[in-house]
């Protein structure tokens, strides 16, 4: 009976050390993966914050642009106007 008990420990305490040690290694495995994803993500977000910034250049220059844009037609209209044959 006595055998039998210390079978059974054994076994037992087999058991534990290997769910332990299975445990840890998939706690390890689960760890890389997120550091991977996490290092995906950052990546993502960097490109679209630079995105971001280069849209935001753009938005600043437009209107700019289009204020150029109606004075170079003003002065294109007055020229126009001043080349006119008059009646």
């Amino acid at each position: 009976m006595t055998e039998a008990v210390i079978a059974a420990l054994i076994a037992a305490a087999a058991s534990i050390v290997s769910n332990i040690i299975l445990s840890r290694r998939q706690a390890a495995e689960m760890d890389h993966k997120l550091e991977v994803r996490q290092a995906i993500t950052d990546t993502k977000i960097d490109e679209l914050t630079r995105e971001v910034r280069e849209h935001n250049n753009f938005a600043r220059r437009v209107p700019v642009l289009e204020e150029q844009i109606k004075v170079a037609n003003h002065r294109i209209s007055d020229l126009e106007d001043f080349h006119r044959p008059k009646e």
